[in-house]
């Protein structure tokens, strides 16, 4: 088992090039991973790691170690999945989600699903940033949007619509944007987690659109973005899901609905597995029962028959 950490050491910094980073996936003090790896290159008579003071890179010898490492540690812990979930899902399972589609509509899925999986313990981490699973030891994050990973398996989840509203208080007091080019005339409320918070995009891709908005308010969060504008301080854009309560009350009046572009889609992604523990397969599972069909955050304010004669 000392080889074994060793191994683990060693290729835990490989992939992180650090050994700080190395060492936090495993839970483990630097100067622990430190003197894992040296005790392997020792043992080994050979250099693994360059080190320098901002960089750890592999050497042609470590690079080479490296793949026979992963060979047998993906080995080793396929083994020891296989038995250990003969009982059924269990262990800790570590999730990364993003901050408004976890704490609005991601928490109730994962109640249910921790009374239903009752030997799994859950560890959520809300977070707008992209966590590199590997690195940080989680087991399945769900994400909204593009996909750039293809490191990762990816199973999709749901859709979700991206939404331009206003209170009606608003839209009585300033005017119904009926054209695209209107939206410059009014106040936006900018959600600073977007790639591009001042300038939205419509149509579809073979007919992309960008318009530049301007505002005062900007929030990173999209449960801020549809309070103020719920309060009347102008036009936001928003996934569905954040404000389906507000347009189902009313509190929201959708606009330029024609305008939107194509779906973006909610997935699940983790990591590549020979053999894929329980209790991340039950999991994902889970979600894509779920979340299947036409989901909720698109039923019960119109969705199903946005605006007609909106002009692109």
């Amino acid at each position: 088992m000392d080889r074994l950490d060793e191994i683990r050491a060693f290729t835990a910094v490989a992939e992180a090039r650090s050994f700080t980073q190395g060492a936090r996936r495993l839970e483990v003090s630097p100067a622990q991973i430190s003197k894992l790896v040296a005790r392997l290159e020792n043992r080994l008579d050979a250099r693994l790691l360059n080190r320098t003071t901002r960089d750890v890179s592999l050497t042609d010898t470590g690079q080479a170690y490296l793949e026979r490492a992963r060979e047998l540690l993906d080995g080793f812990d396929a083994l020891e999945t296989s038995v250990r979930d003969q009982g059924g899902p269990s262990g800790t399972l570590k999730i990364s989600a993003p901050v408004s589609f976890g704490k609005g509509q991601l928490t109730p899925a994962l109640l249910d699903f921790a009374a239903a999986y009752p030997a799994v313990a859950i560890d959520v981490a809300f977070a707008d940033r992209i966590v590199n699973l590997v690195e940080e030891a989680f087991d399945v994050a769900v994400r909204i949007g593009q996909l750039t990973d293809s490191s990762l398996v990816a199973k999709r989840l749901a859709a979700v619509r991206m939404v331009t509203c206003a209170s009606p208080e608003y839209l009585a007091t300033h005017g119904t944007p009926m054209a695209l080019e209107d939206l410059t005339g009014h106040a936006a409320i900018l959600d600073t987690n977007a790639r591009e918070a001042t300038t939205w995009t419509f149509g579809p891709h073979g007919d992309r659109r960008e318009v530049r908005v301007h505002g005062r308010l900007r929030f990173n969060g999209a449960e801020a973005c549809v309070a103020a504008a719920v309060a009347g301080f102008g036009i936001t854009r928003t996934p569905a899901f954040a404000a389906a309560d507000e347009l189902r009350a009313g509190r929201l009046t959708p606009i330029l609905c024609t305008a939107e572009p194509e779906l973006i889609h909610v997935h699940a992604v983790y990591p590549h597995a020979r053999h894929l523990a329980a209790k991340v397969r039950a999991f994902v599972d889970f979600l894509a029962n779920r979340y299947a069909g036409e989901p909720a955050w698109h039923q019960g304010w119109g969705a199903e028959h946005p605006w007609r004669g909106v002009r692109v």
